[in-house]
């Protein structure tokens, strides 16, 4: 192999720009020729391709967002736009492809690896959380410290107006960013979609808070939740707002949707050395011949595992976790 191509598809997510650093670095001491990809699948269709040196990717490993630039890519879902993608790639010689994204960025390696015969090797860029076979995705981190900051924040203004606050996170059909916020800001109640969420419960809740003297809550809210426990994208927030104002129609009470803040700013130092070694470890796996291969974190050991078997397995909930979030917040 003498050339590899590296891009980040999908969702922006802090830790994906120290995943491109390490993957050209590395992949230069191997001695191969690397190509960034811009825009995503969709610059892979149209030919956005320009090579990489170690300038290139010079001062970026504590970056939001991504370097390259993302888009999403209907058109990677159809026979012509797989075969100009291809096309892309034997123009530059690119032999193999690292591909930074989540689920449906995955989708389109893997056919990429198993229609065309594309080596590609995948690193999770999602702040969702979402994939069941690593332990941590790139930007969930990082996207958890964003959420927790700003309900530091809301705490003072909150708390000295006896006030309630609704706050929606991100995550799509996973609650982990709620879950795991949740817990590190001392959050009073959180609503995840593998939970349901449940108005009278929360209405007792506060009217119980109010009653030993406490006046404020924080509820984070998972996006995607309904009171039936299906998935209804919209504003979460103020939905949840209005079901207990029914409940509690004298409640000072607000709504706030937290939504793009949160793959915003630095990465943290967690999901700086995850990209870092997960873009290690990519590079590894093209020179020693590997394809279809997705990374992964588990138990603080990066590994890779067949994409086919790591995209099929399904997402456990911590209910431990969220257990003791219900145990803490309790007066």
């Amino acid at each position: 192999m003498k050339k590899i191509g590296v891009l980040t598809s999908g969702g922006d997510s802090q830790g994906m720009n120290a995943a491109v650093y390490a993957t050209v670095r590395s992949a230069l001491s191997h001695g191969l020729e690397v190509y960034g990809i811009y825009h995503g699948y969709t610059g892979l269709i149209g030919g956005e391709v320009r090579r990489l040196d170690a300038k290139s990717v010079e001062g970026i490993i504590h970056k939001g967002g991504t370097v390259l630039g993302t888009a999403r890519c209907p058109e990677m879902k159809t026979p012509q736009g797989r075969q100009q993608a291809l096309q892309t790639l034997q123009r530059y010689g690119v032999e193999g492809l690292v591909v930074i994204g989540g689920d449906g960025s995955f989708q389109g390696a893997k056919v990429l690896s198993t229609q065309y015969g594309v080596k590609v090797i995948g690193i999770p860029g999602t702040i969702d959380n979402d994939l069941a076979y690593t332990d941590y995705t790139l930007g969930f981190d990082s996207a958890v410290a964003v959420v927790v900051n700003n309900v530091n924040l809301l705490r003072d203004t909150m708390s000295c107006n006896d006030r309630t606050c609704v706050v929606e996170v991100m995550g799509r059909d996973c609650g982990d960013i709620a879950l795991h916020a949740a817990l590190a800001c001392g959050a009073e109640a959180v609503c995840v979609p593998e939970k349901g969420y449940h108005p009278d419960d929360l209405a007792q809740l506060i009217r119980h808070n109010a009653q030993v003297g406490k006046k404020d809550n924080i509820i984070l809210v998972a996006e995607g939740i309904r009171s039936d426990g299906t998935l209804d994208k919209g504003h979460e927030a103020d939905k949840v707002m209005k079901d207990i104002l029914q409940r509690l129609p004298d409640l000072n009470i607000r709504s706030m949707v937290l939504g793009h803040l949160q793959r915003s700013g630095d990465a943290t130092v967690f999901d700086r050395k995850l990209g870092i070694n997960m873009g290690v470890h990519a590079v590894k796996c093209l020179v020693e011949g590997k394809t279809d291969r997705v990374i992964g974190i588990h138990n603080d050991v990066v590994f890779d595992e067949d994409m086919l078997e790591a995209l099929a397995k399904q997402k456990h909930f911590d209910d431990s976790l969220y257990t003791l979030v219900g145990a803490l917040a309790k007066y």
